[in-house]
């Protein structure tokens, strides 16, 4: 690619490159050279798993990784310890050593799935953090002023909210910023909850002479709710490793609008063909609904096969085209609760159940579908945003479908 080529092939999917003009003169040098930029994205392990939304900036890695550039993929052991207070409102939980050791294990297994494993540094923040010492750590504080590390947008809230900010957050920016200063890192990437985190390293490795990254900014990804961010906590998430056949339905079921958006941050189709896909299904040429289909099996070909993928949609086919649902469906409209509906309460108010008794009996014995997936907890609790729509069944032949207002 020409450099201009490469910035447009980097640009797509980020929501800021800091700055831009610096990045260009990076790539020419590094044409130039031969030598390959450092390329670092930072990932503290916090969770066991890895959903789409972590794979965004991932696959941005990977797009520097296809440029011939030098990846590092760097696990947080010692960061972890602290527990990055980017977007908090409270002091999160520390986790323990033990803790942190095995979700970095998995984490190695879940990266390769995008990265090519012989082309990808692992590094760990401990090499360096853990030699540092209590004296190197009060010298690595005497570069940033109090005053800085308080222009975060999140500690300024909760100072002004009047909530208790632990000394220990006011060094997470600090220590990552000096991940870079350690890895010598040309580039640095982050979703745009991390933007002060990467400019500080930019101000950090100054400080220690060093030519200073590039911060390029991923956009955080809205969860098959279309609203939230994707998060496990808010059960709107897809899992990387979850069945493909459970992958393929949570795809089909995001709205048409937020399709477009997976197609940008989580395939390798350029900005062209992605306004080609959504010029031919506005003038009728494709249905959106194939088109969605094509979206699930690429990215189920990304993290189990092209065979899983093509297996998923047919299951998908014979379940909810050829099978059990009817072409005319009863629809009613329910108000939307952001803590969600319970499944027994849901199947009695729309007349599914005669009391939410029968309902949760209904439940255990398996006798109900939310979106095609039988619910066997009687305790069961679904999403319910505005917007949203969820097919509800019961028995073979009873059908409700929900929306949300």
């Amino acid at each position: 690619m020409t450099i201009d080529e490469q910035i447009t092939y980097l640009r797509k999917g980020t929501v800021d490159i800091i700055p831009e003009n610096e990045l260009r003169a990076k790539l020419e040098k590094s044409a130039r050279t031969g030598k390959p930029l450092r390329v670092k994205l930072g990932a503290d392990p916090t969770a066991p798993d890895i959903h789409l939304g972590h794979t965004v900036v991932i696959r941005k890695l990977r797009n520097f990784q296809e440029l011939g550039h030098t990846v590092i993929f760097l696990i947080g052991d010692f960061t972890g310890l602290i527990g990055d207070p980017s977007g908090k409102s409270a002091t999160r939980p520390q986790l323990t050593r033990e803790e942190i050791n095995a979700n970095a294990e998995t984490y190695k297994s879940q990266i390769f799935k995008l990265l090519d494993p012989e082309k990808t540094e692992i590094r760990f923040n401990s090499e360096w953090m853990d030699k540092l010492g209590s004296d190197g750590f009060i010298r690595l504080a005497s570069h940033v002023t109090v005053r800085q590390i308080l222009e975060r947008d999140d500690f300024a809230k909760r100072l002004e909210e009047e909530r208790p900010i632990a000394l220990h957050e006011l060094l997470y920016p600090l220590t990552q910023a000096y991940d870079s200063v350690a890895l010598q890192a040309d580039v640095e990437l982050g979703g745009t909850d991390q933007k002060f985190n990467l400019l500080l390293g930019r101000n950090l490795q100054r400080e220690y002479n060093q030519e200073s990254q590039i911060a390029v900014i991923t956009p955080l990804l809205e969860g098959t709710d279309g609203v939230q961010k994707m998060s496990k906590s808010l059960s709107n998430y897809i899992g990387i490793n979850e069945p493909p056949q459970e992958m393929f339905g949570k795809v089909m079921s995001i709205s048409d609008d937020l399709m477009w958006r997976y197609y940008e941050l989580l395939t390798d189709l350029s900005l062209d063909e992605i306004q080609a896909l959504k010029v031919s299904a506005r003038l009728g040429g494709c249905n959106p609904r194939d088109i969605k289909a094509d979206l699930a099996k690429r990215i189920i070909t990304d993290f189990h096969s092209s065979t899983d993928a093509e297996e998923a949609e047919l299951d998908f086919v014979n379940r909810f085209r050829h099978k059990q649902t009817p072409d005319e469906i009863e629809e009613r409209n329910v108000s939307s609760n952001p803590s969600g509906w319970d499944l027994s309460a849901l199947l009695a108010t729309v007349g599914l159940a005669e009391s939410k008794g029968e309902a949760r009996r209904l439940i255990q014995q398996g006798g109900v579908s939310v979106d095609g997936e039988r619910q066997t907890a009687s305790n069961t609790v679904i999403q319910a945003n505005v917007g949203m729509s969820k097919l509800l069944k019961v028995g073979k032949r009873r059908f409700v479908r929900v929306r949300f207002e």
